[in-house]
C-alpha cells in the first residue's frame, strides 16, 4: 500500500499543477499549427496526437492547420519538378500548385486525420476551400523593394469559420489543409498555396482563439541569433514588430502570423519546438511551459492573480531556456 501510494503521488502533483490551465482554458477554442521535425518524425507525430486528443477530452477546442513543405518537396523531386523559395516562400508553378493540393489534402491531412481517429470518431478533414473557409488573392513577395511573382502563392484576404465552427460544436477536431479558393476576378475557380503559418493565424482570428500555437524546428525566438542562444519567453506584438525586420526569412510568416493573431482578438500566440514529444501540453499545463509567447500590448503590464497570468510570469521565469528562431 505505502508503495502504491509513493508511486501514484507525482501523477496527482502533476495533474493539480495543471488545474489552474485546465479551468482557465475550458471551452476555449486552440488553434495548432502542426509543422516541422513533427511532421515527419514518427514518435512525433503520434505525440502530436496524443496531446490534440487530450486537449480535446479536457474540454478545450481543438483546430488544427497544417502545411506539408518536406513532403511537397519530396514528391516535386520524385516528379522532376524544381523547389524553389523566395522571401521564405515555395515558388508555386501551376504544376507545382497540382501536387501542392494533392500531397497537402490527400496524404499529410489523410494521415494526420487517421492518427487523430485512432482514438475515437473525432477528426474531420477539410481544406481551405471547402464551405468557402479561407479565400486568397496572389500573394507578391518584396526582395530588395521589388515586387516578384511567386506563381500561386495566396494571401488570405477573408475567412468564413462557419463549418469550423460546426464541427467544433458538434466535438469534432477539424484538420485544415493551407489551400485556399480564389477571390481574384476571372480566376473563382482557382487555388492558392497559402503558407500554413499564415492560414492558422487568419483562422485563429476569425474563430477569436484563446491561443495560436506554432509548432517549428528550433527552441523559440532567440534574442541574438547566432551570438547567443538565450531565448525570448514573452513579448508583446510592439515588441516583436520593433524584430520583424531582422528574422530569418522562414521565422517572418510565424511571427508575422503571432503578430497578426494578437493584433485581432487571439489572446496569446506561442512559438513552441515540434522536436520535443508533448510539447503542447508542456505549454498549455505546467508551469514552466516552453517556447515564446506573443501577447497584445494591452497585457503586457498585466497583474499575475489569474492561472493566464501566472502562466505568463513563469514562462518568463529565469529557468526556463525554451523557446524559435
Amino acid at each position: 500500500m505505502s508503495t502504491r501510494k509513493h508511486t501514484a503521488l507525482p501523477k496527482a502533483r502533476t495533474l493539480i499543477e495543471a488545474l489552474p490551465w485546465l479551468t482557465r482554458h475550458h471551452g476555449k477554442t486552440v488553434v495548432i499549427k502542426f509543422g516541422g521535425n513533427a511532421m515527419v518524425d514518427e514518435g512525433l507525430k503520434a505525440a502530436f496526437a496524443q496531446d490534440v486528443v487530450f486537449l480535446r477530452h479536457a474540454g478545450l477546442r481543438p483546430v488544427v492547420v497544417h502545411g506539408g513543405g518536406p513532403q511537397i518537396s519530396a514528391q516535386l523531386d520524385r516528379l522532376g519538378l524544381e523547389s524553389e523559395f523566395k522571401a521564405g516562400l515555395r515558388v508555386t508553378t501551376p504544376e507545382a500548385m497540382d501536387v501542392v493540393r494533392m500531397v497537402l489534402a490527400g496524404q499529410v491531412q489523410r494521415e494526420l486525420v487517421g492518427l487523430l481517429n485512432q482514438h475515437g470518431p473525432l477528426a474531420v478533414g477539410m481544406t481551405g476551400e471547402d464551405a468557402h473557409l479561407m479565400s486568397a488573392t496572389r500573394h507578391y513577395a518584396e526582395i530588395d523593394g521589388e515586387r516578384v511573382d511567386i506563381g500561386r502563392v495566396g494571401e488570405v484576404t477573408a475567412v468564413d469559420p462557419g463549418a469550423v465552427q460546426a464541427l467544433l460544436d458538434d466535438g469534432r477536431i477539424p484538420v485544415i489543409s493551407s489551400v485556399a479558393r480564389s477571390a481574384d476576378a476571372g480566376d473563382e475557380t482557382g487555388v492558392f498555396n497559402v503558407n500554413a503559418d499564415t492560414a492558422a493565424a487568419a483562422l485563429a482570428a476569425a474563430l477569436g482563439a484563446e491561443t495560436l500555437m506554432v509548432l517549428t524546428d528550433v527552441e523559440g525566438l532567440y534574442e541574438d541569433w547566432p551570438h547567443s542562444d538565450e531565448v525570448i519567453s514573452r513579448l508583446t506584438a510592439t515588441e516583436l514588430e520593433k524584430l520583424l525586420p531582422d528574422l530569418a526569412s522562414g521565422m517572418v510568416p510565424k511571427m508575422r502570423g503571432c503578430l497578426h493573431a494578437v493584433r485581432n482578438g487571439v489572446h496569446t500566440a506561442r512559438v513552441i519546438d515540434g522536436r520535443v514529444q508533448h510539447s503542447i501540453l508542456l505549454e498549455i499545463f505546467t508551469d514552466e511551459g516552453i517556447g515564446t509567447m506573443v501577447v497584445p500590448d494591452a497585457d503586457a503590464h498585466a497583474g499575475s492573480d489569474t492561472a493566464a497570468d501566472a502562466g505568463a510570469g513563469a514562462n518568463t521565469s529565469e529557468s526556463e531556456k525554451a523557446g524559435a528562431a
